[in-house]
């Protein structure tokens, strides 16, 4: 009588996991640990284990869709990003399909195995917030993850990723005020801990540290109700007021969205931009270009960072090697920062 082939539930019962955990573990998946990976794959040639071609067969059936799961369809960077994506996914022959996590977290987790459930090929995450805490929740997931602009530092050890560097934007922004004669600074951020806001935080300090510049708490103003803007009179007003109280004359801004809330804001209360207090923001997307004046701004490369992660996805597929992405932002100067006046103030 023959000898009985070995199967992935018999290494799954011998090691102690789930069977989805040793087929992830067989193909490297980065999912499962480095330690987990090498104990998996010893295990499996100490027990002679050989691919059923069969089920691999089935298992690589593709359905030409991949899944995309953003935070929100109102922050313009997003739209930007998933034209990339499904440009060069349309050029592979390929389908998108969406899904918003509203950045709830557990939204996101449901969204990806939704996906996964709908047999995509593979998933790309926007701005996603998943650590390591998560991974047991997304083991069964056995098909290519790519995290693009990820929100949590682990994110590395966890998917393949396409990221930009956010503190560098941050330095340029800084740097062009300082340029202009701005000594005093403010930062207007979010209040999340989430990875971009962190280091564009830290990137605001950094320059103002390297230039000699003093630093003021009182000149870092952080909206707590929404990270997309700030174009509530009321909490502009707010913000606005706790910085240039303290005579601030620039302003460096989380992203497009918060600085055009800022200048809203502005206009409401009779402060010029930028003869009163210049005006940085961060993303480059379109509406930057048309509000008045137009936005001086640290662009991102959206769209494509869109096609960089679409292609690495594409790679993974094909069982190429792949590495991880940091893309370089770059200024653009335009009508919302001047050379700082000696003589300038206002009120509220």
């Amino acid at each position: 009588m023959s000898k009985q082939k070995v199967t992935i539930q018999d290494i799954a019962r011998k090691a102690g996991v789930s069977h989805s955990t040793v087929s992830r573990a067989l193909r490297d998946n980065p999912l499962i640990s480095l330690k987990m990976r090498t104990k998996i794959q010893q295990l499996a040639r100490e027990m002679k284990y050989t691919p059923n071609s069969v089920a691999r067969s089935l298992q690589n059936q593709r359905t030409h869709t991949i899944g995309v799961v953003v935070t929100s369809i109102d922050d313009p960077f997003f739209a930007e990003v998933v034209n990339g994506i499904e440009e060069q996914a349309s050029k592979a022959g390929l389908s998108i399909i969406l899904s918003i996590s509203h950045r709830d977290l557990e939204k996101e987790i449901a969204a990806i195995d939704n996906l996964h459930q709908r047999r995509v090929d593979g998933i790309l995450v926007a701005d996603s917030h998943i650590n390591r805490h998560q991974t047991k929740q997304l083991a069964r997931i056995d098909v290519p993850i790519i995290a693009i602009n990820s929100q949590t530092q682990e994110q590395a050890e966890i998917f393949n990723s396409v990221s930009i560097d956010d503190c560098l934007g941050a330095r340029l922004a800084v740097e062009h005020l300082i340029s202009l004669g701005h000594t005093r600074i403010g930062y207007l951020g979010v209040g999340d801990r989430s990875k971009s806001n962190q280091q564009r935080l830290a990137g605001y300090q950094l320059a103002l540290s390297v230039a000699g510049l003093p630093q003021n708490s009182d000149w870092i103003a952080l909206n707590n109700c929404d990270r997309t803007r700030i174009s509530d009179v009321s909490t502009g007003r707010q913000l606005l007021s706790q910085l240039a109280t303290t005579g601030v004359t620039g302003i460096v801004c989380y992203n497009d969205m918060v600085a055009v809330g800022a200048l809203l804001t502005c206009h409401e209360l009779g402060i010029s931009i930028p003869q009163d207090l210049s005006l940085v923001g961060f993303d480059g997307i379109a509406l930057s270009g048309y509000v008045t004046p137009p936005l001086t701004t640290v662009c991102q490369p959206m769209q494509e960072m869109g096609r960089l992660a679409m292609q690495m996805l594409l790679d993974l597929l094909a069982e190429k090697p792949v590495e991880n992405l940091v893309l370089l932002p770059y200024l653009v100067e335009r009508g919302s920062s001047a050379v700082v006046k000696s003589d300038r103030f206002f009120s509220f």
